[in-house]
């Protein structure tokens, strides 16, 4: 009785009306409508719908106060009015009424899109809508409002630690970049660092950053930095004592910076997609490291966590130390409102069938037939190409795997011809056939308005690409999971061919971020979303990812890792011993990257005595006496101290302390003119694979061994393409050396679809092998070796008590050359293509380069536009780098 007593009207009215059956049939007739028009289903009877009914249920949800069906119902109701505009885009009782259901829900974007005339009802209304809308007004840029739950998140960023999750439409790295402004407006002198999960990230945010503050960086004495090597990081003199950075960096750069600049101080740690701290990311340790140092500091940045659709968001506040449960359930926010609404069609190409999915049943409702029979993908997409009006639509298509990307791009623009009336277009293909090869793809497609997005194109042209999809230019965007990991592109149409991310099936979390980023606030209210199946299974798959609720997340250290796996670390640490074991047999290659990253910080945290998320995870699983057996096998060794990097295990970090310390490892020698011998550096890599043992932790690349030969056939391969990139060679003169030797060695030469084919030097045949090269040197290269480099650079310092390294390579590999002036230009912010551009053209661009770099402003604007986006973005970073 007591439960009863304490309900509100509204909490019975709303869950009620959440079960009105007539509301349902309403809804189900507006959602079958508006799918017969997305379809251009002109002779299918549309259904009566009563729209003054309509408009009424959508105006009731909107007000909804239900402690648990709000965020649902103001969705709904968004819905409806969304749909009912599309539908009836002249009627203007759906727009003033959708105009007032926006207003209700707190989506202000929404009212300047649909143009209602609606301003209030009745002075009082009036009064308090206007007093809304100024209280949810963004400081930093008060032409705009905030929603409710953004408005909610920015108000508890100056709380000690905080986390939420939304959907991928809520502009969570939006809130956190106004925050920035704002501080920065109003004069705080903070650090903030915002760590994203790729490198493909970091450019983008970097942008939107630059773009938000423009000549407020330099105003006020802040700077932006992305990798450690910036140049504005490296002055230090005591007239820049005042200076201020934004760090933008994925957790191995910070990482690496925390350990090596131990002195810069952070004051606001902003960690975006911070679901990837759950499941088993191989690449979750690193975001463990850095929460757990940061929070062991005195003093101790504020630390927010942002992430998509997930229930428990408060799960990654655990990750610090000190923080209860019972206070961190306080301290999160979990909203499931998106100003955009998408709808889903499945289309079934094994029976040609057409449904579109009605999420407040859960079921789907049959639409009709493909008009095409034996349709294929690219019917589909020919179908959505064009509006009604002949505007091509932004779509964008997403695949699990490069191969099938890059298969399905060509297969698209077989049936479009160049757009040769624009210009950039035409300017950034011919860049490609010029930067990478005559013969890729990517430069034919391009010119036809046709692009694909994958991780390892090099940075300038995949953000010209974005740019020009944004633009509107390119309308047709394939892409692989680096959609699904942040990328924020608009879009009309997404479509969806598969349930996997590469070789795994996706989790509802992954599916929902993917679903989510379609629809663009700033053009319309809705995105669709083409879930294309070629068989009734996958059809089935795609309908239980659309009903299954996301499941509670757990951390990466809980889940995982197998309960033997945890217990297979610690045997081997009571042996004295990080040379795990894969277990079982079968483990794969990221999972046992996970199990031994976890394994170093553990071992860490006992010689350290910190009491981690991850020691207290694999403490539960030891006996009493086992951490003090563990302490003292690995303590022994007095002269040398693990440092916090994750990379390198003990026995990895002692046996190369040894070659230096006492066998004389050095880097290979570099002349003044650059050039070195690419003998003796072959012969330093596998040296270093001995030392750091990559037959066991880099079996798959660096440490990979024939299975006739017994010779490590992949790192001469590696060794000769770092050659190329550390002499500077063009990306286009190492695709032409990688092609001819291909030419000249045929037998066996690729590796295509898990088996050994002979080269034949097709155009298909050298496509293959420019993406070889390309993934080789953005995996390994700028990966693998650069974080193996940087550790040996880092202990040579210790070791020899020297600031400088000579003939540091890591540097040769991080800016893809041996010479000075090339490294110093990219310090500043510059690609490296762009870079050698500037070089190749000093007469014209560069001012001086001693003492200090000066450039000519000339160069804002010089003919490449790759060198002119970047100088673009570096003015406002580091004005005084240009001059008269």
């Amino acid at each position: 009785m007591a439960d009863k007593k304490n309900l509100k009207f509204g909490d019975v009215f709303f869950a009620e009306l959440n079960q009105d059956a007539y509301l349902k049939k309403i809804y189900e007739d507006i959602l079958y409508n508006y799918a017969i028009k997305v379809f251009g289903f002109n002779k299918r009877r549309k259904r009566e719908i009563p729209i003054k009914d309509a408009l009424a249920f959508a105006d009731l949800l909107s007000k909804s106060n239900h402690a648990t069906l709000y965020d649902s119902q103001k969705m709904w109701a968004q819905e409806i009015v969304t749909m009912l505009h599309y539908i009836y885009p002249e009627d203007e009782k759906v727009s003033y009424i959708a105009g007032s259901v926006l207003s209700s829900i707190g989506n202000y974007q929404g009212t300047n899109i649909v143009k209602s005339s609606f301003d209030g009802v009745g002075t009082l209304d009036k009064i308090f809508a206007g007093y809304k809308k100024e209280y949810y007004t963004i400081p930093a840029d008060p032409e705009k409002q905030f929603m409710s739950a953004q408005k909610i998140v920015y108000d508890h960023f100056a709380d000690e630690y905080y986390s939420y999750s939304g959907p991928t439409s809520m502009g969570k790295s939006y809130i956190m970049r106004m925050f920035i402004k704002q501080q920065i407006f109003s004069g705080v002198k903070n650090n903030f660092a915002l760590v994203v999960p790729t490198k493909a990230l970091i450019n983008e945010v970097r942008i939107k950053i630059t773009d938000d503050l423009q000549y407020m960086l330099h105003e006020n004495n802040y700077h932006i930095v992305t990798a450690a090597g910036d140049a504005v990081l490296m002055k230090n003199s005591e007239e820049n004592s005042e200076r201020r950075y934004i760090f933008i960096m994925t957790p191995e750069r910070l990482l690496y910076l925390l350990i090596n600049e131990q002195n810069i101080q952070l004051d606001y740690l902003f960690i975006d997609e911070a679901h990837k701290l759950s499941g088993a990311d191989n690449r979750s340790p690193f975001y463990y490291q850095i929460v757990h140092m940061l929070s062991e500091r005195e003093h101790r940045p504020h630390f927010v966590f942002a992430s998509p659709n997930v229930p428990n968001p408060e799960i990654y506040l655990s990750l610090i130390a000190g923080v209860e449960s019972n206070e961190s359930k306080k301290q999160k926010l979990a909203s499931s409102f998106s100003p955009v609404s998408q709808v889903k069609f499945l289309i079934n190409l094994d029976d040609n069938e057409v449904d579109v999915y009605n999420e407040h049943t859960k079921e789907t409702v049959p639409l009709t037939s493909i008009a095409l029979e034996d349709a294929d993908l690219t019917d589909v997409l020919l179908r959505f190409e064009k509006d009604d009006k002949g505007v091509e639509r932004q779509c964008i298509i997403y695949f699990p795997s490069t191969r099938k990307t890059v298969v399905a791009a060509r297969d698209f623009a077989a049936n479009r011809v160049e757009k040769s009336n624009d210009k950039e277009l035409i300017e950034l293909a011919k860049d490609i056939k010029n930067d990478i090869h005559g013969d890729y793809y990517l430069a034919e497609l391009i010119s036809k308005g046709i692009a694909y997005h994958i991780g390892y194109l090099p940075a300038s042209i995949r953000q010209r690409i974005e740019d020009l999809f944004r633009a509107g230019s390119i309308t047709a965007l394939f892409c692989t999971s680096t959609l699904v990991e942040g990328v924020n592109l608009p879009a009309d149409n997404l479509f969806i061919t598969d349930f996997k991310n590469g070789s795994k099936h996706m989790k509802a979390v992954d599916f929902r971020n993917l679903i989510g980023r379609v629809g663009r606030l700033e053009y319309n209210l809705y995105g669709n979303v083409f879930l294309v199946a070629s068989s009734e299974k996958a059809n089935e798959k795609y309908v239980t990812l659309l009903q299954e609720d996301i499941a509670p997340q757990t951390l990466s250290i809980e889940k995982g890792l197998t309960k033997p796996q945890k217990q297979n670390v610690i045997e081997a640490l009571l042996h004295g011993t990080v040379e795990l074991v894969k277990y079982p047999e079968k483990q794969s290659a990221d999972s046992y990257d996970l199990m031994r990253k976890f394994a170093i910080i553990l071992l860490n945290d006992i010689l350290k005595n910190r009491n981690s998320r991850v020691r207290q995870e694999f403490r539960q699983l030891m006996k009493p006496g086992d951490e003090d057996k563990i302490r003292a096998l690995f303590a022994s060794n007095e002269e040398y101290i693990q440092d916090d990097d994750i990379t390198i295990s003990v026995d990895q970090s002692e046996s190369l302390h040894q070659a230096i310390s006492q066998n004389g490892l050095e880097f290979p020698a570099v002349d003044e003119q650059g050039n070195f011998d690419s003998v003796q550096l072959l012969a330093f890599l596998e040296r270093l694979c001995r030392i750091f043992k990559w037959e066991i932790y880099e079996s798959e690349t660096l440490g990979h061994v024939g299975k006739y030969s017994k010779k490590h056939g992949r790192l001469s391969w590696y060794a000769v393409i770092l050659s190329q990139w550390v002499q500077g060679d063009g990306l286009n003169k190492i695709m032409f050396q990688a092609i001819s030797y291909k030419q000249r060695n045929p037998e066996n030469a690729l590796y295509i679809d898990n088996n050994y084919v002979d080269y034949n030097d097709s155009r298909e045949h050298r496509n293959i092998v420019i993406s070889d090269v390309l993934s080789v040197i953005d995996k390994v290269i700028l990966f693998k070796i650069s974080n193996y480099f940087l550790k040996v650079s880092k202990a040579y310092k210790e070791i020899r008590q020297v600031e400088k390294v000579p003939n540091d390579w890591y540097e040769f590999v991080e800016y893809g050359s041996t010479n000075k002036k090339i490294i110093n230009i990219q310090k500043h912010g510059f690609s490296r293509e762009s870079s050698l551009y500037i070089l190749n053209h000093g007469k014209d661009y560069i001012a001086q380069t001693e003492p200090e770099l000066k450039l000519k402003k000339s160069l804002l604007e010089c003919s490449n536009e790759g060198v002119k986006k970047d100088a673009a973005i570096i003015k406002y970073n580091i004005p005084d780098l240009f001059v008269d």
